[in-house]
């Protein structure tokens, strides 16, 4: 024989009893069946609701009630051939008004008790099992309906129901042997009877439970528990995309996935067929044909012996801790015996070597009892202070990794630690079941459903994607030029490289917002103008909290001081990217300070940016560096503002210097002050940039610079600034003209050249040059800028020309270092 259990969800309505009429019909071909069917969704609850009005007198129960009548006459229209209809709504009404007679009862009395309660409750599975049973046996198959409350007897012990075992399987037994011919018996789940013939229940998982007792009491070869899911599965796929159906586990290894949480079963109820050996297949019943899962004593072996991962929520910890419990015995029996007779649950215990501490879980709801009763029992110790009030902690959930002889797995502890260390969820308590099938970690609830994320993809997942955890300091152009390339380009990017970059943090100079789980990069800038104050280096003691593996803090500032901060950051995990380029000009010391501690904290230090925009400058000397290459000369324009200057200005024609100057500022291609661009400080920065990504230790001292203009240019504001340019067009014409009557082009060059006699073994040295037709920068026209890098083993020079400038040019930079 074999039993078939459906739960509520499966038999909801007309259209599902339908689907499990199929698959019934197509299982009582192959052997007997016994049918064990729940009531309808939600009928339990609204009976257990309508008790409750009834006794709180309020008639409003009496609403409930024909709500739920016309709910059954709805399924018997839908489901039953016409000529049962009348028939069946005769039974079903003739129960409804015996419900209404006992509710009617509770109503008079004021008072709902538990044999009253179970009468009402009962009603559900009555229904639902007349229903279906009519319906399978309308096509054909040889049905019985029988009343589990002649069959499954229970009694009291401790003031608690208790199943006659013995009588139950005799019945069973009996039911069976007494009709040979029924291919097919129908019977409620969950309900039963005592001794006295009266209604009793059989709790949470009743009708699992109610097939479990059938299951064993005709010996059946195997109990099928028909859900709304696929079986048991890695992972809650809610929670875990990548969560998968375990097609086979063991009876132990299932009931420690039950115990932490998995709802597929529930441990009590299937502990007789456990006990007897029957496995216990576990299917969709809106997908009859997914494998599912088989629950059986001897499961295949599995080359990964872990199983899957389930969770229990609304945990609290409760410690006890003080000197006196060091060396001293009983305390844990003590604790443990007064939370059992106040009839409190331990969940979890864990406790320091030292003796020192103790900590153990149990439901929230009972936190406060367990603190109370074990404040009274250890009254003396405390007031002695020997020990510590107990302290109540709520909040927590447990995650648990299930498999079979999970500690014999080398490193499982450390890889599941590891996966929530690098996404920064704090562990408050481990512990490892002495069954050796389970590792369990305590954690916040808020952190519960990432914990469940990272621990499966750490020992299940498949996926090849690489999580990148932004930080961005800048909201600038740059800034806002990344996010919207990352935003608009995210599922590109990670296609081709194999890398998801998720935002997770965000500052300007007055708000920050963070989220690990990454921002949504919609509406960005209004979310960042309502964040949190960024003063006080608040955004920066915030990332210093986190832990996320791969995190990447990405600089798109101006500031001179953030150079400090790149330390700490480093010691926290993260990577930098910058495009700042008086952090890596400043004082050498201090480049190589920073270069350093990227190095011994393992991290990377790019910024590549700096110098060419998206142009590969910095990393094209970097190579021939590393290969051993022997660097010979550098001639770079690393100036977009000014080359556009000089290849436009024609010595008076088509405008004067100032005024071509003045272009460029009105199109953006100067800073807002265009002296900072004229006095050749930012090319400074990138030569001493470009100079020591080659391995050469300059200062700004150890360039020469041959100024565009004196210092008094620099001196007013810029309309004086402007004046002194038109002041001195002719002394600017002349100079064009002579080069151009030569035939040559100005240019203005940072070149770095090996010299022998230098102190760094090269000249640095920046000018306004006059180059002629043969030169490579010779045509370099615009904004774009250049560099010409001759090396040992490339003597014919290697030239990098491009656009050196322009907000998603740099961004395109920084997003290339950032997935480097």
């Amino acid at each position: 024989m074999q039993v078939m259990k459906f739960g509520g969800t499966s038999v909801a309505n007309a259209d599902n009893m339908l689907k499990v009429t199929e698959i019934v019909a197509k299982a009582a071909e192959r052997d007997r069946t016994i049918l064990v069917v729940s009531a309808i969704s939600g009928c339990t609850d609204t009976l257990i609701k309508i008790g409750t009005l009834a006794a709180e007198r309020d008639e409003s129960y009496k609403t409930l009630i024909d709500s739920l009548q016309q709910k059954h006459h709805e399924i018997i229209g839908s489901l039953l051939p016409l000529e049962k209809h009348e028939e069946s709504r005769e039974t079903c009404d003739r129960l409804f008004d015996s419900l209404r007679g006992i509710a009617q009862g509770v109503f008079l009395l004021g008072e709902l008790s538990p044999a009253s309660l179970d009468a009402i409750q009962s009603f559900g599975e009555l229904w639902s099992t007349k229903i279906l049973a009519t319906k399978l046996a309308s096509i054909g198959i040889a049905t019985k309906w029988t009343d589990s409350r002649e069959i499954i007897k229970t009694g009291t012990e401790n003031g608690k129901t208790t199943v006659n075992i013995a009588q139950t399987y005799s019945l069973v037994k009996s039911m069976t042997e007494a009709n040979p011919i029924t291919q097919l018996f129908v019977v409620p789940g969950f309900i039963a009877s005592d001794m006295h013939g009266r209604t009793t229940t059989l709790g949470r998982g009743g009708s699992d439970y109610s097939a479990s007792l059938y299951a064993v009491g005709c010996n059946a070869r195997i109990l099928e528990i028909w859900t709304d899911v696929s079986g048991m599965m890695t992972a809650n796929p809610k929670v875990a995309p990548s969560a998968h159906t375990i097609s086979h586990i063991s009876y132990k290894a299932a009931l420690e996935l039950s115990h932490f949480g998995a709802k597929v079963i529930y441990p009590p109820t299937i502990q007789p067929v456990v006990a007897e050996g029957i496995p216990i297949y576990v299917k969709n019943t809106f997908d009859p044909d997914a494998h599912g899962t088989l629950i059986e004593k001897n499961p295949p072996r599995s080359k990964n012996k872990l199983i899957g991962i389930s969770n229990s929520d609304n945990i609290a910890l409760i410690s006890l801790e003080g000197s006196g419990m060091v060396g001293i015995p009983g305390f844990s029996s003590r604790l443990f015996d007064t939370l059992s007779r106040n009839g409190i649950n331990i969940i979890l215990i864990t406790q320091a070597s030292s003796v020192h501490t103790m900590c153990i879980a149990v439901a929230e709801k009972d936190a406060e009892k367990a603190r109370e009763a074990a404040d009274r029992c250890f009254a003396y110790e405390i007031s002695l202070g020997k020990l510590n009030p107990l302290k109540v902690e709520k909040g927590f959930s447990i995650v648990c990794l299930v498999g079979d002889d999970v500690l014999s797995q080398s490193g499982t502890t450390g890889r599941m630690l590891a996966a929530l260390s690098r996404h920064s969820i704090p562990v408050r308590a481990t512990a490892q079941g002495s069954s050796e099938r389970n590792v369990s970690v305590i954690i916040p609830s808020v952190d519960a459903d990432a914990a469940i994320l990272h621990i499966h993809n750490e020992f299940f997942g498949k996926s090849t994607v690489k999580d990148i955890h932004v930080f961005i300091a800048g909201y600038g152009v740059v800034g806002k030029a990344l996010t919207d390339i990352i935003a608009r380009n995210g599922d590109k990017i990670a296609a081709r490289t194999g890398k998801r970059l998720h935002v997770c943090g965000l500052s300007n100079s007055r708000k920050f917002i963070v989220d690990k789980a990454g921002i949504s990069l919609d509406g960005i800038t209004g979310r960042l103008e309502t964040g949190e104050s960024a003063a006080d280096e608040a955004y920066f003691e915030t990332l210093a909290t986190l832990s996320l593996e791969n995190s990447v803090f990405v600089d798109c500032t101006g500031s001179s001081d953030i150079a400090y901060k790149y330390m700490n950051l480093f010691k926290r995990g993260y990577s930098v990217v910058a495009c700042n380029k008086i952090t890596f000009s400043a004082p050498y010391s201090q480049y190589a300070a920073l270069k350093a501690a990227a190095l011994e904290n393992g991290a990377s230090l790019r910024y590549e940016t700096t110098v060419g925009a998206a142009l590969p400058i910095l990393e094209s000397i970097s190579r021939s560096v590393n290969s051993g290459d022997d660097i010979i000369s550098i001639e770079a324009v690393l100036s977009g503002t000014l080359n556009y200057i000089f290849s436009t200005y024609r010595g008076g024609e088509g405008g004067t210097f100032a005024q071509v100057v003045k272009r460029a500022q009105d199109a953006g291609y100067t800073e807002p002050d265009p002296r900072l661009d004229l006095s050749g400080r930012d090319v400074l920065r990138k030569l001493i940039i470009l100079s020591r990504e080659a391995g050469i230790p300059i200062e700004e001292k150890d360039v020469e610079i041959s100024p565009l203009l004196s210092p008094e240019f620099f001196a007013g504001k810029v309309p004086a600034f402007y004046k002194m340019l038109e002041d001195n067009e002719d002394a600017f014409a002349a100079r064009y003209n002579e080069a151009a009557g030569k035939g040559l082009r100005q240019r203005f060059i940072a070149s770095l050249t090996k010299d022998g006699d230098a102190p760094s073994g090269y000249r640095a040295r920046i000018a306004l040059e006059d180059i002629s037709p043969e030169h490579p920068l010779f045509n370099l026209n615009g904004t774009d800028n250049s560099a010409i890098i001759r090396t040992g083993f490339y003597p014919s020079p290697l030239v990098i020309s491009g656009a050196g400038a322009g907000a998603y040019q740099t961004a395109s930079g920084v997003l290339n270092d950032i997935l480097m």
